[in-house]
């Protein structure tokens, strides 16, 4: 595939009040932010993923970066945001994304996100185009259905066990993450939506006590692509999906372990399906 490189300043159109990124529990940082910024006709298109209306094929997808605030680095935010960007499919493959052009979405210079796409290329997310900034990796559906099968292998038991070795309070305690999900759908905030997802997800599996397999799954997550989910929330179903963690929360808290194994295995089925885009 031809190179698509975005030039110029980007246009990162705000979505309606109230929308917000999302606050995640830990393993993931997601952290709260804004939309917005300065307009241009040049370079990138319209806020969305890729999906809707007016996006240019020669030029790329449409971007909605949120605004990088002032706590914790501006390297692990900006990468935070570029890894959920990447699976929300607000970055695409086959497109050279400049370092300034993001930096001007996010609010802050260029050095930051230099630095957090060079930790992306060397997770092997992206690959650097000398002169011109960074491409996104392709990756085959039959690596995404590898990826998925690999996460239905450890996830599902994992979790379903969880529902009777976890402690009650630390079950309820991922209410709140679980509801931040919800949240950022209603919002159509894709990238505090997986932001979100992701922290839930990974404090969960936290809850095992084995942080070498929380971080595989980490890492299987940070290459799953998620296409499907500007339609789902163009059409408004993408909060019903969303309910899906809290109704986990539930049934975990209930040690309704039949429920559970359910919901998760309905739910790894997602990631292949309707928020791929492929139904």
């Amino acid at each position: 595939m031809p190179d698509r490189t975005t030039s110029g300043a980007a246009v990162f159109a705000a979505p309606s009040a109230g929308a917000t990124g999302a606050t995640g529990a830990t393993g993931a940082t997601g952290s709260a932010s804004t939309r917005g910024g300065p307009s241009t006709s040049a370079g990138l298109g319209t806020a969305g993923a890729g999906a809707g209306a007016g996006a240019d094929p020669e030029r790329g997808p449409a971007l909605n970066l949120p605004r990088v605030l002032g706590h914790n680095s501006l390297r692990e935010q900006v990468s935070h945001a570029l890894r959920a960007a990447l699976i929300a499919g607000e970055l695409r493959p086959g497109v050279v994304y400049s370092a300034p052009v993001l930096a001007a979405g996010f609010g802050v210079s260029a050095t930051p996100v230099r630095e957090a796409m060079l930790d992306l290329a060397k997770e092997g997310l992206v690959e650097v185009v000398r002169n011109k900034g960074f491409r996104v990796t392709e990756l085959s559906e039959s690596d995404l259905d590898q990826f998925t099968e690999i996460r239905a292998l450890i996830e599902i038991p994992v979790v379903t066990g969880l529902a009777r070795t976890a402690p009650a309070t630390d079950l309820a305690a991922l209410r709140p993450a679980a509801e931040a999900i919800v949240t950022a759908a209603k919002a159509r905030d894709l990238i505090g939506y997986v932001e979100a997802d992701q922290a839930f997800h990974l404090a969960l599996l936290g809850l095992s006590g084995n942080p070498h397999l929380v971080e595989v799954v980490s890492d299987l997550r940070n290459r799953s692509r998620l296409y499907g989910l500007p339609s789902l929330a163009d059409a408004g179903v993408l909060a019903a999906s969303a309910e899906e963690h809290v109704q986990l929360v539930n049934a975990l808290i209930a040690r309704d372990a039949a429920t559970v194994e359910a919901l998760m295995k309905t739910h790894l089925t997602h990631v292949r399906s309707i928020w791929a885009g492929r139904e």
